[in-house]
């Protein structure tokens, strides 16, 4: 019954990949869009996580996000090191929002402890991908 039930459940998660890895790019530039006009609009109504560092918070999740997101996306390019040119990127288009956020705005700063916490999303990201990477390779051996 298990080996069934999880059989099962990696084909269901084999199809939902695929699903995103086709619109991989569609997605990948609805979310930077999104995560753009975010970053330098006033976002006075994020809802509140009832801590004093929801921002760092949001920060986290988000460039998590767009790490898996970058990855799938070059996932089907035919390169090496994929989880390696998703941090990077990902790590650069935090820093260049930033200092936009700086130069462009009134309302919004630049923060290194938001480079931080993006930063630890890419790095959560990247452990997460490196474990799926290492389990799916002992899968196959």
């Amino acid at each position: 019954m298990i080996p069934k039930l999880m059989n099962y459940f990696q084909q269901m998660l084999t199809k939902s990949l695929l699903v995103l890895k086709k619109y991989a790019f569609l997605i990948l530039f609805v979310y930077a869009s999104l995560l753009t006009a975010g970053s330098l609009s006033n976002t006075g109504g994020m809802p509140e996580l009832g801590s004093n560092f929801d921002d760092k918070i949001y920060h986290f999740f988000a460039y998590t996000i767009f790490t898996f997101l970058t990855y799938n996306f070059l996932s089907r390019k035919n390169i090496n090191y994929k989880i390696t040119y998703s941090a990077i990127t990902v790590l650069l288009y935090g820093i260049i929002i930033e200092v936009l956020q700086h130069v462009l705005t009134a309302n919004r700063t630049l923060d290194a402890i938001d480079v931080l916490a993006n930063f630890l999303g890419i790095l959560s990201a990247v452990f997460m991908l490196l474990l799926r990477q290492r389990i799916f390779l002992k899968m196959n051996a």
